[in-house]
């Protein structure tokens, strides 16, 4: 029988495809281009201030189904079906998708994406899932890929039901509460485009700080978000003056100041061009979203929505993006367990 010698598709040395900086980030030699972005969002987004940059927007939701559950999965089919008519690339041109969401098994993302015939990948990085997702394709695409599909969802009401109380309990939400983001937001990643470009990502590591309050995910996610864009800068000798803009995932303004104070602690300022997806898609005083947005398309609708056009038009030409995730469930939650924290980075630059 014949032997065949494996070849690397992957090097961590000098000039090659993929660079290893420091602890924790890769540098892309040759970046990933983000080629196109789609997002949907549901009612009470279309009241906030980015609804004009979203593709659709609905009037409830349920979008004509009968569960909650199925309109999620109905919200990121479309999406992605969005996506890919955008891009002009066919769904056969897909080397491979990445997604995920919030529900268990990732139902939401494996029913609405399975008559697509592109390979699959389920993820799961609860509120960071769809950074995580552009990292894993990023190195799909220096490895082995032409073009990947990233896309994730979230849904207020099957979010709810799933990891705290029955809509229909009408339980009261303190003020450290978020508002989980109906939506979804998707993006293909492509070899040989022109930019925006993925041009270093910073795999986080989980962090836990004690902290057992369901209804206070920022102050559990701050501390992981914090982590991780410290280990950014020092991987990569960089500053926080070296973005337009540094935004969180899901820490709405509460998570927002925490780790604002934090990061000063260790010695970087980031107040002057920081900001929260969680902050951004919501009127906090006009819609009663107490401390903001959360959920996988909180961070999914924003860049592929608000953060992606401001790019296109190069209103900002250099973000670092790093969305938080909350990796608890509810019989963690249940059972007084802590909840741990981690955020992943993109650094996209045009």
């Amino acid at each position: 029988m014949r032997q065949f010698k494996p070849v690397p598709l992957v090097s961590f040395q000098g000039d090659d495809i993929l660079e290893k900086l420091g602890k924790q980030t890769i540098k892309f030699n040759t970046p990933p281009t983000i080629l196109d972005c789609a997002s949907i969002v549901g009612p009470k987004e279309a009241q906030g201030p980015l609804a004009k940059y979203f593709d659709q927007t609905l009037d409830d939701e349920f979008w004509g189904e009968k569960t909650w559950e199925k309109a999620e999965s109905k919200i990121i089919k479309e999406t992605v079906n969005t996506v890919i008519s955008k891009s002009g690339v066919a769904a056969n041109e897909i080397d491979c998708m990445f997604a995920g969401d919030l529900l268990n098994q990732c139902i939401s993302s494996c029913f609405g994406l399975r008559e697509l015939s592109i390979p699959f990948f389920g993820v799961f990085g609860a509120c960071s899932t769809f950074v995580e997702s552009m990292c894993l394709g990023a190195m799909a695409i220096e490895g082995f890929a032409n073009n990947v599909l990233c896309a994730t969802s979230s849904h207020f009401c099957s979010a709810e039901k799933q990891f705290r109380f029955p809509l229909e309990l009408g339980n009261q939400r303190p003020p450290t509460s978020q508002w989980t983001v109906t939506g979804s937001g998707a993006t293909i990643l492509t070899k040989d485009g022109q930019g925006p470009y993925i041009t270093h990502i910073t795999p986080g590591k989980i962090v836990d700080m004690g902290i057992k309050d369901a209804n206070n995910m920022g102050a559990a996610m701050a501390p992981a978000f914090v982590d991780t864009l410290i280990a950014h800068f020092l991987d990569t000798g960089r500053n926080p003056s070296y973005y337009d803009a540094i935004i969180s995932g899901d820490l709405g303004h509460i998570g927002k100041e925490i780790s604002i104070d934090i990061a000063k602690s260790q010695g970087y300022n980031i107040k002057s061009n920081y900001n929260d997806c969680g902050v951004l898609i919501f009127d906090k005083n006009a819609q009663d979203t107490h401390s903001g947005g959360s959920g996988c398309a909180c961070c999914g609708t924003v860049f592929s929505g608000y953060l992606f056009k401001q790019l296109k038009e190069r209103k900002m030409k250099k973000i670092l993006l790093i969305a938080t995730g909350a990796l608890t469930n509810s019989t963690t939650s249940q059972q007084g367990e802590s909840i741990p924290g981690i955020a992943h980075a993109i650094s996209i630059e045009v």
